[in-house]
């Protein structure tokens, strides 16, 4: 298949224009199968775990996608299903930062503000966060070798410049944009859609997905592994 597609542009997803049609599946791990680096465990965020976990049937789309990569290529996968307490870690730091920044605007811009970076935390099943469904994953590319290939930012980068199409219109970095659309085609090629802003981040039945192709969201959120 052909890895160097360009990458489309497209809108922030808006989850609230969902229909629902949820399934049972369970967690599984992906050490065993993919590079495994639980990056906010390894930040020593109270609450994160040593393991990566997805729903299964997103680990069978995940296998997919990775047997599309050209050869010495594979996944490290960074994030899966997240606890409710580290979402709420993330949630509350981004907050603080943005109040630091502007100073005393109202507690629902600052919400407001706060959701374009970080996915407010949900305790109501039926409207999760992505990440608290096991149907979002965030990964990257590295060799066989242990080489991470250039992506243009770091992971959890908040810049336009870790949005997904941002090389597409320039001849600049050629390398980092080949390396997206390898990512970007490969994943979506086995079913996944991907966050406009986040080049690393891609859903499987959850809310994002459901908005993307236009199918009913599959997963609820998981309140404990």
């Amino acid at each position: 298949m052909n890895l160097n597609l360009s990458i489309p542009c497209k809108a922030f997803p808006k989850p609230n224009e969902l229909e629902e049609g949820f399934v049972d599946e369970p967690l599984v791990p992906l050490s065993g199968d993919f590079v495994v680096k639980p990056f906010y465990y390894q930040m020593g965020i109270e609450g994160a775990l040593d393991e990566c976990y997805v729903r299964e049937t997103v680990k069978e789309k995940l296998l997919e996608a990775q047997a599309y990569l050209p050869e010495g290529l594979k996944f490290a996968v960074m994030d899966g299903y997240r606890p409710l307490a580290v979402q709420e870690y993330l949630w509350n730091k981004e907050r603080r930062k943005l109040q630091r920044i502007y100073g005393s605007c109202t507690e629902e811009l600052l919400d407001e503000m706060t959701s374009k970076y970080v996915s407010k935390p949900s305790y109501d099943i039926n409207n999760p966060s992505v990440h608290n469904t096991g149907g979002a994953v965030d990964l990257t590319l590295i060799t066989d070798n242990g080489y991470y290939l250039d992506m243009g930012t770091q992971f959890d980068d908040f810049s336009t410049s870790a949005w997904t199409d941002e090389f597409e219109d320039t001849v600049l970095f050629p390398e980092v944009r080949n390396n997206r659309r390898i990512l970007y085609n490969a994943m979506t090629q086995a079913g996944f859609t991907n966050l406009p802003t986040e080049w690393w981040h891609f859903d499987y039945g959850d809310k994002f997905w459901a908005y993307y192709t236009g199918k009913p969201q599959l997963y609820k959120g998981l309140l404990v592994l």
